[in-house]
């Protein structure tokens, strides 16, 4: 088990984001201790005056050090978790893997999050019907499935044989595409990886494997 840091860290998010739960995860499975403090987006909370003094962005997740540091975006902030937790198993030691699951962070902030995690956001908390909402978002969504169920049929995780910072970055919004519109039944092999992610983290699954 990595090592905890020596001081409490503070994390800012909605629990409705996929974004922000994957920071928290994170933290959990590493044992790092911190504290949740709950920004709701919908209610404006990333607009108010103290929020943007933090983070002009207006951005949730952000990760503040007990030093008065702050990291915004969540893929950086469960890199840096991952780096101070001592060892993790989260980051391959080989740095081509490394670079390869990196790689898949990219992928998933420009390729899969403005689709699925968009779609999802404006269905389910912004009540928009199918016919409002543009057809792209469906069409580019279910392309990004394509290419994880591919990936999905070489390996049980994104990098090699165990769970990776990329599995957590992508699993986020995946284990709840449903909420967006996605038929992940069409994709058993994303289904089966969704419920093996899950169980590693520890946290309740989203729907039973195909």
């Amino acid at each position: 088990m990595p090592n905890r840091p020596i001081t409490r860290l503070t994390l800012y998010g909605d629990s409705i984001s996929g974004n922000c739960l994957k920071t928290k995860w994170t933290a959990e499975y590493l044992g790092i201790e911190h504290d949740w403090v709950e920004i709701s987006v919908v209610e404006g909370g990333t607009r108010s005056d103290a929020f943007m003094t933090m983070n002009p962005s207006g951005q949730v997740p952000v990760l503040r050090l007990p030093d008065g540091r702050i990291l915004p975006q969540s893929n950086a902030i469960i890199l840096y978790l991952a780096e101070i937790g001592g060892g993790s198993d989260l980051i391959p030691a080989d740095p081509f893997e490394k670079a390869k699951m990196m790689s898949w962070l990219f992928w998933e902030q420009y390729s899969h999050e403005p689709y699925i995690a968009v779609r999802r956001f404006r269905k389910k908390f912004m009540n928009m019907t199918d016919e409002e909402l543009d057809p792209q978002l469906l069409a580019r969504g279910r392309r990004a499935l394509g290419v994880m169920e591919l990936q999905l049929t070489f390996s049980n995780y994104f990098i090699g044989e165990s769970m990776t910072l990329a599995d957590i970055g992508l699993v986020a919004y995946t284990r709840v595409a449903d909420e967006g519109g996605f038929d992940l039944s069409e994709f058993p092999n994303v289904q089966r990886w969704i419920a093996r992610v899950e169980t590693d983290l520890g946290i309740e699954h989203a729907k039973k494997a195909a």
